[in-house]
């Protein structure tokens, strides 16, 4: 809990934070306006996670670059990898703080379902089903954003990493559409994106939110490895 409160405070001390926040809202509303503020009128919210998951795509490189990056810059990572807490309190730690601002995200987004929910009913199901994978894949994209944070000391290459391998996993399934055949099926299964489809649509499949739990989990034993290794040079 130290750890996430001090994170928490250096996010909304740095001026990166905001400038995330404002591109953020300013881009999502931007597409929001594009879908629905001219014909054809369709009252749905599946539209609104298309548009905020791309710009998850951009947004949480920025957010999560200084995770650790900062730390290795600043030297204060000695004292923190010395300190009597464990490799995994400090991760655990550092990705509860950028699951709170991603949580803010989330809900800041709940005024496009508002806006639409004036013209017309919305389907529930769909509604919260689809902020749960929104919510899910933006967690996703943390835990790979806090793993490529760990590999440098440079900010901007932290970030350009974590664009790189977000990337590789947002497009992964239109690799397999080139190939096609059960590589297709295969590649598809770790697009972060497709795998959301269901509970798009208001099916809740278990199967679907392991994929992102276990996905998380992956990344965030990676990021406990590489500070492991730190510790122990």
């Amino acid at each position: 809990m130290a750890m996430t409160r001090k994170e928490l405070q250096m996010y909304f001390y740095s001026p990166i934070a905001y400038a995330a926040f404002a591109f953020f809202f300013v881009i999502a509303g931007y597409f929001f306006s594009a879908n629905f503020l001219y014909p054809p009128y369709v009252v749905d919210v599946r539209p609104v996670f298309g548009n905020v998951t791309f710009v998850f795509l951009f947004i949480i490189p920025l957010l999560t670059m200084r995770l650790v990056s900062d730390e290795l810059r600043q030297g204060t990572d000695e004292l923190l990898l010395t300190s009597p807490v464990s490799i995994t309190e400090i991760v655990v730690g550092k990705y509860a703080s950028a699951l709170t601002v991603l949580l803010m995200l989330v809900a800041g987004s709940l005024l496009y379902p508002l806006i639409l929910s004036a013209y017309g009913p919305l389907d529930q199901p769909v509604l919260w089903l689809s902020y749960l994978a929104m919510f899910l894949v933006g967690a996703a994209m943390m835990a790979v954003g806090l793993f490529a944070s760990s590999l440098s000391a440079h900010q901007m290459v932290s970030g350009i990493a974590a664009f790189a391998i977000l990337l590789v996993f947002w497009t992964i399934e239109w690799l397999g559409d080139t190939v096609g055949g059960k590589v297709k099926d295969f590649l598809g299964m770790f697009s972060i994106v497709s795998r959301a489809a269901d509970l798009q649509k208001g099916v809740l499949d278990f199967a679907d939110v392991l994929f992102y739990v276990t996905f998380i989990l992956v990344f965030l034993v990676l990021s406990i490895q590489v500070l492991e290794r730190k510790r122990w040079r």
